[in-house]
């Protein structure tokens, strides 16, 4: 289990490249500083892409989980 409790859920299960990346970047802007979010995902890219976009806009990812079937990442609004 996650050691992160997040303030949000956003269900990316299913999308591809670049859908979960835009989807977070969407989901961050209604979180306050500090808040995170946890991004449900089916996509192997996300694994790149989400740790990559966090650094350039100036949030934390955290880490991600292995769930049953899909992966869980964690970012913190900066």
């Amino acid at each position: 289990m996650a050691e992160w409790t997040p303030d949000e859920v956003l269900d990316a299960r299913g999308l591809s490249c670049p859908m979960p990346v835009l989807k977070t970047k969407k989901a961050l802007k209604n979180l306050k500083p500090g808040q995170i979010l946890e991004i449900q995902g089916t996509d192997p890219g996300t694994r790149n892409d989400l740790p990559a976009f966090a650094e350039r806009s100036g949030d934390e990812f955290l880490g991600e989980e292995q769930r049953d079937g899909y992966m869980s990442f964690f970012v913190k609004k900066g």
